[in-house]
């Protein structure tokens, strides 16, 4: 049940006066179905209308107000010629009201002759003599209607910024006083005002620094918002451990040194730190829910696989999934002869495969004859049964939905989940998307890694990086090159996969270039993936197909056709391809010259000038901006209307501890500080957690 203090809030927009079918549909279209939801569409600008007694003493080019009284109408005469109305300031200085094409009795009786009117709008200069073209108030002097300062609403889903502003304001009259549920210190050391006041200071602002999203009122609706996340996240984790009890999955070590023994090489501190994370996780009662996030070649196949033989060392199976076929098999067989030194069996498990060999794999894996399965989607269909599953694993984890996590982990009484990307995530867009989870973070690589060289090189140097590229072929080495598109369009002028290859075949031999694409077959690509491991062609044309998890030591040539048209994470996954062997490699960034935007320059130059992920991907929140990482298109983001993980990430790290702290006082918020923190979830509506205490 709604508590019945936030009824008002949730009623339709059309309940409302003046909010009619047209209205409503229009604030649908920017996520508000509710009162309570027209208070997130935030002003994104303001205007000053503070009166001024003497126009002369305006800015040009700048908002006006003035108290006017209206002296004569100049009708035109002829067709073009504007209507202009003659007035005279409270100075006495004349000022002309200009209009093209108006209603003449509407604008007669809108400003009478004779009489003062209250006008506001650009005031500019013409013949020397202060003009107002078609004013954006006209009011009777004194008018409760025009605010000093006037809050801007955009223009979206089809309506007028001041049709917008009207709904809103029209809400804000229904939002009730509602009980503080943030602690008081926490609110008297930040200086924020309560829930309600704080929206009429957003709303009704009396000034540009009201619209700050520094500002106090701003701060405490966006930690609100937060602190109301973080609170449903922590509420729904401990529902799930408490829920779905784990088992204790403690190893003994020894499959796992006999990997160590096998490698060339020992972990770096960050792999031990993770695995020591990891290792608790699943030794703990409790169901193990972990994101390892790390930069490209930081290891993290390897830390996967040590938590693999965890789970098969507490006499138990584990499995990894893939996104796509290529990763599945490549992580099989890399995999494959570690486990084979620890005398173990590693499995395969695709959508292609079929008949006697698939039957037996999957009789094998539910004897327990299997150990370790690598696999794609085809992990978590029906027929696959494991005798005793106890680590799902999977690998770039937002290419799959939590019910698909969560379908493979249901083949293992309690197992254990460890999620992974190789896509470095800003801490604060971590806390913000994959709040219920525990997160390990591989931020250094293994020693002798070389640095890639970063170029920055304009298309119309296009024989150049082909004399150069014919160099590095025939000192044995192989590339990648990435196109934007498939096919040739007439609607685009990036460059075609098909129409590239064919120019480089040109150049090299036809034999010498292969392709990789999206609309290819499985069997098609990993073929073409085949050649280009093996050598038998030594430039990879292919569009970013290639982006994850591709592995050949061999390639030391990355080149990005358009590069200005990739995403910074993008261009930082596409780079990684490469500076997997012991040859020194380098990333060529061909951008059009005319399409080089001041964003897409900042891309590039973030790109050239660093190689840790990290920095990239705070570089990407930055140049991307928080509208477009946190709107209604980010799918696995949560949609905030008032935080911005950039200005306010301070207040993630307070809101998560608060939250923690929140459930360690009333775990299921039954107490009276509780009823105020049940009103924020539903006011914020955190439908999980609202659904978890209705049923507690």
């Amino acid at each position: 049940m709604r508590p019945e203090i936030l009824y008002p809030l949730f009623a339709e927009p059309q309940s409302l006066e003046g909010v009619g079918p047209k209205t409503a549909a229009g604030l649908e279209k920017l996520g508000a179905r509710s009162v309570g939801d027209m208070l997130g569409i935030l002003p994104m600008n303001g205007v000053d209308r503070q009166l001024s007694a003497d126009a002369t003493q305006t800015v040009n080019g700048a908002v006006a107000t003035l108290e006017l009284r209206v002296m004569r109408h100049r009708n035109p005469m002829r067709p073009g010629v504007p209507w202009r109305v003659e007035t005279l300031d409270a100075a006495g200085n004349p000022v002309i009201l200009v209009f093209f094409r108006p209603n003449p009795q509407h604008l007669q009786s809108q400003l009478p002759v004779g009489e003062t009117r209250l006008v506001s709008g650009k005031r500019e200069d013409f013949d020397g003599t202060p003009q107002i073209i078609h004013p954006d108030h006209i009011l009777p002097p004194g008018s409760p209607k025009l605010p000093a300062f006037e809050p801007i609403y955009p223009t979206a889903g089809g309506l007028a910024p001041r049709t917008i502003a009207t709904a809103v304001h029209k809400a804000l009259d229904h939002a009730p006083d509602l009980p503080e549920w943030l602690d008081a210190p926490l609110k008297a050391r930040e200086g924020w005002p309560g829930w309600l006041e704080a929206q009429k200071a957003v709303h009704q602002p009396q000034s540009r620094a009201d619209l700050d999203p520094m500002s106090p009122a701003r701060r405490r609706l966006a930690y609100d918002e937060i602190y109301s996340h973080q609170l449903a996240l922590a509420l729904m984790r401990a529902h799930m451990k408490a829920k779905r009890r784990g088992r204790p999955n403690a190893g003994d070590g020894s499959l796992r040194a006999k990997i160590w023994a096998a490698l060339p090489f020992g972990p770096t501190g960050a792999q031990k730190r993770a695995l020591a994370e990891i290792e608790a996780d699943m030794a703990s009662d409790h169901r193990m829910l972990r994101l390892l996030q790390g930069d490209v070649g930081a290891g993290k196949t390897l830390v996967a696989l040590m938590a693999m033989l965890i789970a098969v060392e507490a006499g138990g199976q584990a499995a990894l999934m893939a996104p796509t076929e290529i990763l599945a098999r490549q992580h099989a067989e890399r995999l494959a002869p570690l486990a084979a030194a620890a005398g173990l069996r590693l499995e395969l498990l695709t959508g292609r495969d079929k008949g006697k060999a698939r039957t037996k794999l999957l009789e094998d894996l539910a004897s327990g004859a299997a150990h370790l399965l690598v696999g794609t989607h085809a992990l978590f269909q029906g027929e696959v049964g494991f005798k005793d599953l106890r680590l799902a694993v999977v690998d770039e984890q937002h290419r799959f939905g939590v019910n698909q996590r969560m379908e493979l982990a249901s083949k293992g009484a309690g197992a254990d989940i460890l999620t992974m990307t190789a896509t470095p995530i800003p801490r604060s867009l971590a806390l913000m998307s994959h709040g219920d989870m525990d997160f390990s973070v591989l931020d250094e690589k293994p020693p002798g890694r070389k640095p890639i060289a970063t170029r920055l090189i304009s298309l119309a140097r296009y024989d150049e990086v082909t004399d150069a590229l014919g160099r590095a072929l025939a000192a044995g080495r192989r590339a990648y090159w990435i196109c934007p598109l498939v096919e040739e369009s007439l609607a685009s002028d990036l460059p075609a996969a098909e129409s590239r290859r064919r120019a480089l075949a040109g150049l090299f031999g036809e034999a010498q270039v292969g392709m990789v694409h999206g609309r290819m077959s499985g069997a098609e690509k990993d073929e073409a993936m085949a050649k280009f491991q093996r050598g038998e062609t030594r430039i990879l044309v292919a569009t970013t197909v290639v982006e994850v998890g591709v592995d050949v030591s061999e390639a030391s040539v990355m080149v990005i056709e358009q590069a200005e048209r990739f995403g910074l994470a993008q261009l930082h996954q596409l780079r990684g391809r490469v500076g997997r062997g012991a040859e020194a490699s380098a990333c060529l960034l061909l951008y059009q010259p005319g399409a080089l935007t001041g964003t897409a320059k900042a891309r590039l130059e973030a790109l050239r000038d660093s190689e840790d992920g990290f920095f990239i991907a705070e570089m990407d929140l930055k140049l991307r901006g928080a509208g477009d990482l946190l709107g209604v298109k980010q799918a696995g983001l949560p949609a905030f209307r008032y935080a911005d993980s950039e200005i306010h990430g301070d207040l993630l790290n307070i809101a998560r501890d608060d939250a923690r702290l929140t459930l360690l006082r009333h775990p299921d918020l039954n107490s009276v500080d509780g009823e105020s923190l049940r009103i924020l979830l539903h006011l914020m509506r955190r439908d999980e957690a609202v659904r978890y205490l209705s049923s507690a």
